[in-house]
């Protein structure tokens, strides 16, 4: 497998380093390119030629894989690129909170932390510890406590039923299973 990383740069800077890349690197004036991280490993300077721009390294929302086919048809796996992005910016741009970067690499990942992933809930410490007793007291034959229920087969005596209007007629059911079908309602398997 071989080792590959991603380098998200602005539109300018790309196009410089694709000349450089395309070109003889000795006829251009961008000859070296150069990535140098800080002491805390996440901050740092990319240089092309003469010129320095801020670097930031982030953490993604997901695990990348890169690929790669020779015909159009088979995709190859050449690299697990893992789940961090360089980043470089312009020197006019800010640098990005924290060490996280909330966007995929395609525009279907687009803040994908918030919508494809699941929250945590938002629950009661206490609800949970003695809901969490009371299973155990019921595993262990007692019974729960702290519990309103019903008692299923009390004599309670049914409520009366409301009034019915005199003019509406029963009707009596006399179909209580599926209703038939015909032979329009079966699905024709034929297509």
């Amino acid at each position: 497998m071989e080792e590959q990383f991603i380098l998200r740069v602005p539109p300018d800077l790309a196009e410089r380093i694709d000349q450089l890349l395309s070109e003889n690197a000795s006829s251009s004036e961008d000859a070296s390119l150069d990535i140098s991280f800080s002491e805390d490993g996440r901050n740092g300077t990319f240089t092309i030629g003469n010129d320095n721009f801020p670097t930031s390294l982030l953490d993604l929302p997901c695990v990348v894989e890169s690929y790669k086919t020779y015909d159009d048809n088979v995709l190859i796996k050449t690299a697990d690129i893992g789940q961090q992005i360089i980043m470089v910016r312009d020197g006019s741009d800010p640098a990005p909170d924290g060490v996280e970067y909330k966007h995929g690499l395609t525009p279907p990942m687009r803040d994908a932390r918030r919508q494809r992933f699941r929250r945590e809930p938002d629950l009661n410490p206490e609800l949970v510890r003695r809901v969490e007793k009371d299973l155990l007291n019921i595993m262990a034959g007692g019974t729960a406590e702290n519990v309103d229920a019903e008692v299923v087969g009390s004599k309670k005596t049914p409520a009366k039923p409301a009034n019915k209007p005199e003019d509406v007629p029963e009707v009596a059911a006399t179909n209580t299973g599926e209703p038939d079908r015909s032979e329009s309602d079966d699905s024709d398997d034929s297509i």
